[in-house]
């Protein structure tokens, strides 16, 4: 899940609710929203074949 920033990055957010904080992980800030969609579809490559 994206969102923008209010200084016009891009921050990737995990879909689910991190049980200890009750918030989204945040997976990473990104300069642009193209980098930001290519990074979460590594995270979602690796949630079925990495470790």
């Amino acid at each position: 899940m994206i969102r923008k920033l209010a200084y016009g990055q891009y921050r990737l957010y995990s879909v689910k609710k991190d049980p200890k904080t009750g918030k989204r992980r945040n997976l990473g800030t990104f300069e642009s929203l193209a980098a930001a969609r290519q990074h979460e579809r590594e995270v979602q490559y690796f949630k079925r074949h990495g470790h």
